[in-house]
């Protein structure tokens, strides 16, 4: 059976879009930046045979608690300006194999390329998450720039950054009513930071890596992309409110449970005084 071609699978004009928005918007230079998807069998099997593999990948990670399961996933190295042009050099899907420390690529990553250095960090958030919600499909890191600058100057407490981000936008307690989430300073594409990532995403959606960036996870690609996108442009907000002299008025506490009440959405309680 003739398969379709695979540029044109929803999941793949999905990784394309979002890495050339996330390019667009300045928040992955470089290789910065890195996009995990978890894919369905289904989805694929119209545009792959699954039975074949092109070459073993090892892992420093024991992923055994994802064996078999599909993602498609952004290269090592890979520049997202370039996903566009050459999504098959660029991206990769692969399948965590039985022994959980090789992965099985099923497509792209042309030219002996790897996946993403933050693998494990996003298999160790995967798990993470699907234990709290079996529909999460989704991990995307970037270096969204005022996010970033925030880890600078503002207090690295998760209570009061939640709350400066809630105070910004009416939008932001509705959109991560349980806040974010911040771990210290960990050098990336080790253990340690996934280890941390992780267990910090049982409790959040939203990550801060502080002078570094920030990690997102959700369902699908446009709600965790959105997330981020909500929480940077609370972020650019309250850059513009202290270059004009800093915060004289704000959405208030009262303001803040009337929002949720309206929006049927519960905040972490303990972030409101």
């Amino acid at each position: 059976m003739t398969k379709e071609n695979i540029l044109n699978a929803q999941f793949v004009k999905e990784m394309v879009a979002t890495t050339s928005n996330l390019y667009r918007l300045g928040w992955d230079e470089r290789n910065g930046g890195n996009i995990s998807y978890l894919l369905l069998e289904e989805e694929i099997s119209h545009y792959l045979d699954v039975n074949t593999v092109l070459r073993q990948i090892p892992m420093i990670f024991d992923a055994s608690e994802l064996v078999g399961k599909i993602f498609i996933v952004t290269g090592s190295g890979k520049y997202f300006k370039n996903v566009a042009d050459d999504p098959e050099a660029n991206l990769g899907i692969v399948r965590v194999g039985s022994d959980g420390k090789t992965l099985e690529l099923l497509w792209g990553l042309l030219n002996d390329a790897n996946p993403t250095s933050e693998l494990p960090s996003h298999f160790m958030s995967h798990i993470a998450r699907l234990s709290i919600d079996p529909e999460n499909r989704v991990i995307m890191h970037n270096h969204a720039s005022h996010l970033l600058a925030m880890t600078f100057t503002h207090e690295l407490d998760e209570r009061l950054f939640t709350r400066t981000l809630w105070q910004m936008c009416t939008e932001c307690l509705v959109v991560f009513p349980e806040g974010v989430s911040i771990i210290p300073w960990m050098v990336p594409g080790t253990t340690e930071i996934g280890e941390a990532t992780a267990a910090k995403m049982k409790e959040t959606r939203l990550v801060m890596w502080p002078q570094h960036g920030v990690y997102g996870a959700g369902n699908t690609m446009d709600e965790v992309f959105g997330l981020i996108e909500t929480a940077e442009k609370a972020a650019q907000i309250y850059t513009y409110v202290q270059a004009q002299g800093g915060i004289r008025q704000t959405i208030t506490d009262q303001n803040l449970r009337d929002l949720a009440c309206g929006f049927g959405v519960k905040p972490r309680t303990e972030y409101l005084d």
